[in-house]
């Protein structure tokens, strides 16, 4: 093999990895009855689906480099929920993301024009990395999407479980 197959061939290898690693670092299922959102990044997610209904469903996820824990983290949420965007805690439960990854399930309520809200939010801590998993809307409207809500929900996989783990699947896992 002379030189320059040699570096043709190296060049093929590290775009691959390259191309790999410009996925999600994540892995989520788009619920039946439910399309996802393009271009969604300038609003702080890196995954958005809807209902016609208007149901919405997103990953953010938050670089933290093991800086706070998934405590520090879900008080964190709550707070930013209660205190600025106007909502209730009304219930918190643990949760495992598909790939085992303990994280925390909150529910939170408010009131708009008389009519009740409902946002769900699951915190998940991995790879140096706060994970976001969101879903709101009218309560009734939700509650007639919560089977393939709750299937979406079990799709979730924050940690990369590949081959090329840690090297690349560190930074990204949606391309499995």
């Amino acid at each position: 093999m002379t030189t320059a197959h040699a570096l043709a061939k190296f060049i093929v290898v590290a775009a691959a990895f390259w191309i790999a690693g410009c996925g999600r670092p994540f892995d989520v299922k788009t619920p039946p009855g439910f399309i996802e959102l393009g271009q969604q990044s300038e609003h702080g997610f890196q995954y958005r689906a809807t209902t016609p209904e208007g149901i919405v469903v997103g990953v953010r996820v938050i670089e933290d480099e093991d800086r706070g824990d998934l405590a520090f983290w879900v008080r964190t949420v709550t707070l930013e929920m209660r205190d600025i965007k106007g909502y209730a805690l009304l219930s918190t439960t643990d949760t495992k993301s598909r790939d085992g990854t303990p994280g925390k399930r909150l529910q939170f309520g408010h009131d708009e024009d008389n009519k009740p809200y409902v946002y769900d939010l699951s915190v998940y801590r991995s790879q140096g990395r706060v994970f976001l998993v969101e879903a709101g809307g009218r309560r009734d409207d939700l509650e007639r999407v919560r089977p393939n809500l709750e299937w979406m929900l079990a799709s979730v996989q924050v940690r990369c479980n590949t081959i090329v783990s840690p090297v690349l699947a560190s930074r990204t896992c949606n391309r499995w």
